[in-house]
């Protein structure tokens, strides 16, 4: 006679079907949060990070981790890699691993540039494809050419169907030197609000400085170090949020309009309203590393 095999009791079928449904309810949750977090992303100003020469977008996106947290809390940043591979050897070789990259090539005295056009071509099709962005934060070779694109653009050069850009964050930037470039980037001063990082000991101290002075209203924020990513100490620190602060505080003041559309009218749009509009349109409101490096040409 036959012995029956005892059913375990977690292999039942009330038992599979629940927990096909836990799982079906976690991927559906991971999915959900998955989809605030991208909305929250989206709401977010989105600054394109350019890093110095021969290094790399992670290696930026290190040095830039050194600074207050809170400092771009509120910010998208994007960190691309240059689009060629270092031609020679990094400063950061045993710093940092590698690959290394460079946005393009210059001659040492910085007047004569290979692959600067491609370079920009490169770049428009990223901000482009990859946008809107809302401005950009460079170090060195990255400052460099961030400024260069602002000059551009506001030059009706490049990105004629992108937003104007409204911020820049320079780290021991220059300008170009070439004058039919000069002519073009530096026309006029550069509207865009400006941060720039100008060390003591960098040896592109003047260059920075003189970069500065092709924006409006500049604000520069000085430092003890060389020709790196500076660590900031508290009254930096302070300068750098409050300058966020006013970057961000349009953003603010048209949610804050929308949200009192969103929830009635102001008191002024009511005051200028008959008894009976007000009554009639009270249904209608329901929207609502620290790399100190001593180089001989630009980096």
């Amino acid at each position: 006679m036959g012995v029956g095999r005892a059913t375990n009791p977690k292999h039942s079928l009330p038992c599979l079907i629940k927990a096909s449904l836990v799982a079906t309810l976690t991927e559906m949750e991971r999915k959900e949060k998955m989809e605030v977090q991208e909305e929250e992303r989206k709401k977010k100003m989105k600054i394109l990070c350019l890093h110095g020469f021969r290094t790399s977008g992670k290696f930026l996106q290190k040095q830039i981790s050194k600074w207050d947290p809170s400092i771009f809390a509120n910010f998208d940043l994007d960190f691309p890699d240059g689009i060629y591979p270092a031609g020679g050897k990094s400063d950061i070789e045993g710093i940092f691993p590698a690959p290394y990259f460079e946005w393009f090539q210059f001659n040492k005295e910085f007047t004569e540039y290979t692959n600067l056009e491609e370079c920009i071509s490169y770049l428009c099709d990223y901000i482009t494809s990859k946008g809107p962005f809302d401005g950009f934060l460079g170090f060195s070779q990255g400052s460099t050419l961030a400024a260069l694109l602002l000059g551009y653009q506001a030059q009706g050069k490049v990105l004629k169907d992108h937003p104007p850009m409204k911020l820049f964050v320079s780290i021991s930037g220059s300008r170009f030197r070439e004058q039919s470039i000069c002519d073009i980037a530096y026309k006029e001063i550069i509207k865009v609000k400006s941060v720039h990082f100008v060390g003591a000991k960098d040896w592109l101290r003047l260059p920075s400085e003189e970069l500065a002075t092709a924006f409006e209203n500049p604000l520069i924020i000085r430092h003890p170090q060389g020709h790196t990513v500076p660590r900031l100490d508290e009254e930096a620190t302070k300068q750098l949020q409050s300058w966020v602060k006013e970057i961000l505080q349009p953003k603010t003041d048209v949610l804050d309009d929308k949200h009192k559309l969103d929830n009635g009218e102001t008191k002024k749009e009511l005051d200028e309203k008959t008894p009976e509009e007000v009554g009639g349109d009270t249904h209608k409101q329901e929207e609502s590393i620290d790399m100190k490096r001593e180089q001989p040409v630009q980096a």
